[in-house]
């Protein structure tokens, strides 16, 4: 069961952009506070794994712990399949192992049986009082690795839009003539829109998917637009996996689809009628920067 814990923890650090995601998407933390919030969680993981292995302070705070962070994320994973249904990766490993949330919910029902079982017949070893600072330092140690492991970028947001702009012609014409799936409306090329190019088996470009659709929920009015590059079969999987099929997107293939986004994926452009004026990496894409910039 520690063991579990632990690798559950590890798998969701790297990269653990789609877990901070998570958070946002409940509805009541921002984005510049789930990324603690995801560190902390995580922190709590490796801090009841370590106990679990160690079987120090079971019954008195491990199996509290265990119990109430898998009760946790039970809650959440009924609402991920009342609100979206039973799709794509849970996230509960990361990307590690791939789990659709109902197979997570039976996974985490497994464990608490398995909790209530230890609480009822195996104690482990309660700590005296003189050895109370191990404790303290295994909480410390817990709660502090997520955060030495991979730091929290305070200074992100704002990163693109500091930058000069790009101003650079986008040549649309290449997509509107080539694209398939769905033909690419001709107000692209009016107005502002965020354009993404994305590869349909591309890891990196599914976190930016799931963050493109939680910023999209958030305020609609951010016209974003999905430029796909990939096999027809692949569509499905990579839809279930981020939930973004009702944003607009299309499909736009070999030469034509380098020729506007080179071979780095993401690749994603602040455009203002048909100038890219900012090529943003997923990490920097900030909602309230991108509403700053529609307001410019």
């Amino acid at each position: 069961m520690g063991v579990v814990f632990l690798f559950s923890g590890y798998t969701k650090l790297y990269p653990i952009e789609p877990f901070e995601y998570t958070f946002v998407d409940l509805g009541f933390i921002n984005w510049q506070i789930a990324p603690f919030i995801a560190r902390l969680m995580i922190g709590a993981e490796f801090l009841i794994g370590v106990l679990l292995v160690l079987n120090i302070n079971l019954r008195k705070t491990t199996y509290k712990l265990g119990i109430g962070i898998l009760i946790f994320f039970c809650i959440y994973l009924v609402l991920l399949i009342v609100i979206v249904g039973n799709k794509g990766n849970c996230g509960c490993f990361g990307t590690a192992i791939q789990m659709t949330p109902l197979q997570a919910l039976i996974k985490n029902i497994i464990m608490l049986a398995v909790f209530f079982i230890l609480t009822k017949y195996h104690e482990g070893w309660e700590l005296n009082t003189k050895y109370s600072f191990l404790i303290t330092i295994i909480f410390a140690t817990s709660v502090a690795m997520p955060f030495v492991l991979n730091p929290v970028e305070l200074d992100y947001s704002e990163a693109y839009l500091n930058k000069p702009e790009n101003n650079y012609k986008i040549e649309l014409d290449s997509l509107y003539n080539n694209a398939k799936l769905n033909t690419p409306p001709k107000t692209l090329s009016q107005g502002k829109h965020v354009i993404a190019f994305m590869s349909l088996t591309c890891p990196h470009c599914r976190i930016a998917a799931k963050k493109i659709r939680i910023i999209h929920e958030r305020n609609p009015a951010i016209s974003f637009y999905f430029v796909l590059n990939g096999e027809d079969k692949n569509l499905k999987l990579f839809f279930e996996d981020t939930h973004t099929d009702s944003i607009p997107h299309c499909i736009l293939n070999g030469k034509n689809f380098v020729y506007l986004a080179g071979t780095s994926m993401p690749r994603i452009y602040l455009v203002n009628n048909s100038v890219v004026e900012h090529d943003v990496n997923y990490i920097d894409l900030d909602q309230g920067e991108l509403e700053k910039w529609l307001l410019k």
